[in-house]
């Protein structure tokens, strides 16, 4: 019965982490797949500067290069986007991986709770007392 009962717990336990995956799975991919509908306001990025107490701190040719660094960042990060919706297959792969990991793991845990279940009744810890045992100790 405790053999029955370990394997029942470590199936409701895949059945749950497979919830999960498949759950967190279609969610990555909405959210993907809704990355490249997104448009980002260049002249956001053309706003940015360092604050005010830093200025008088750092050299003019370091400002030069920050100023440079955000204004690139516009581009940038409308091509990350743009390019994101290609992402789709590797998503499910990992996504596939990583379920198999966690199904493994938890089978190890299943036949981990079946060692331990045999280790107890072979131990007597399972057993009920023998006929005459309990006839001499009552």
């Amino acid at each position: 019965m405790l053999y029955l009962l370990a394997w029942f717990f470590v199936l409701l336990l895949i059945g749950l982490w497979s919830l999960a995956a498949w759950g967190l799975h279609a969610l990555a991919l909405w959210t993907v797949s809704q990355a490249g509908e997104v448009s980002v306001d260049v002249s956001l990025f053309g706003g940015l500067s360092l604050p005010e107490p830093w200025l008088a701190w750092l050299p003019p040719q370091a400002l030069e290069a920050v100023n440079a660094l955000l204004a690139s960042l516009g581009p940038l990060v409308t091509s990350l986007l743009q390019a994101v919706p290609s992402l789709e297959g590797v998503l499910t792969l990992a996504s596939w991986g990583v379920w198999g990991l966690g199904c493994t793991l938890l089978l190890l845990l299943g036949a981990g709770l079946h060692l331990l279940v045999a280790l107890w009744r072979r131990r007597g810890g399972g057993q009920p007392p023998a006929a005459g045992q309990a006839l001499a100790a009552g």
